[in-house]
């Protein structure tokens, strides 16, 4: 699976954790010999990142054997990664490479879990996922989320034209956006034009004025299926997503609904992935 991610990031990560030698290696007096490291699974998870560690440990100039593409699933005792090379290099690369795949491969397994959930209610509905990602780490979280079968929601603001209620203060609220909506359509010709909502009425006055698409925030999955079947009575093709407090407790309920999509920031936080490693002599 292919996503940029440049060589100064790949560089930043190695230089954090390694800003001169390995001095626990270079005191043992070992840092000359060689070794090999293995990665390897201590449960069932789906892999993300393990093309970064090929990256990181080609910098120091170790050699890989074998790797487990991001998006595999894995069960315990499975290899990941397989290198050899120089002992101070492999321990050099080890906490780096270890921290890149728990890390990402946590989100991806996580991501998994909450697409399998809801597909297995509605084929149809996808998952999406929000852009509250820890700062300096959105290349790996976007990476790890593709590898489970979701999407990003938004990469940025300069992507999609989404409007929250804070952009509507500043319009005169939802009649002034409805009386400029197809002003507002027309300049954003190539986009659609969503709006968040959080009760019926607004809903129903969007729908038939014409937006895009609505996101709804926060609203239980009972009264959020009466909505969908209300909206989709007006216009058919309108994209409808949820958001606000989905998790893998609840994404069941909200598959029920009728909604295209599914947006949710659970996937990012939790607990890594049980990695095991081990550093023998060749």
């Amino acid at each position: 699976m292919m996503i940029y991610i440049n060589d100064e990031t790949i560089e930043n990560i190695i230089k954090e954790d390694i800003p001169y030698v390995d001095l626990t290696s270079l005191i043992l007096g070992i840092n000359s010999q060689k070794g090999e490291i293995k990665f390897i699974s201590r449960g069932t998870a789906v892999i993300s990142g393990s093309e970064e560690v090929v990256r990181i440990f080609n910098k120091l100039g170790v050699k890989i054997e074998t790797i487990l593409s991001s998006g595999t699933p894995v069960k315990s005792g499975d290899v990941i990664v397989h290198a050899r090379g120089n002992v101070d290099a492999l321990h050099m690369g080890w906490k780096v490479s270890m921290n890149v795949l728990e890390y990402c491969s946590g989100i991806a397994t996580r991501t998994k879990y909450l697409v399998d959930k809801a597909k297995n209610i509605n084929p149809q509905i996808e998952i999406v996922t929000t852009r509250k990602i820890f700062p300096g780490t959105k290349e790996f979280s976007i990476k790890a989320i593709i590898a489970g079968g979701a999407y990003p929601h938004r990469l940025g603001l300069s992507e999609t034209v989404l409007i929250f209620k804070q952009h509507l203060n500043f319009i005169g609220g939802i009649p002034g956006l409805v009386e400029n909506l197809e002003v507002i359509k027309s300049r954003a010709c190539e986009k659609k034009v969503i709006v968040e909502v959080e009760d019926f009425e607004t809903a129903i006055i969007l729908s038939k004025a014409g937006v895009g698409g609505l996101q709804f925030d926060k609203v239980n999955p009972i009264e959020l299926k009466r909505i969908v079947d209300a909206v989709r009575s007006i216009d058919p093709s309108i994209t409808l997503i949820g958001t606000g407090g989905i998790n893998e407790n609840n994404i069941e309920n909200y598959a029920r609904t009728g909604l295209d999509a599914i947006s949710t920031t659970s996937v990012y936080f939790g607990t890594p992935v049980d990695i095991g490693v081990t550093i023998t002599k060749q």
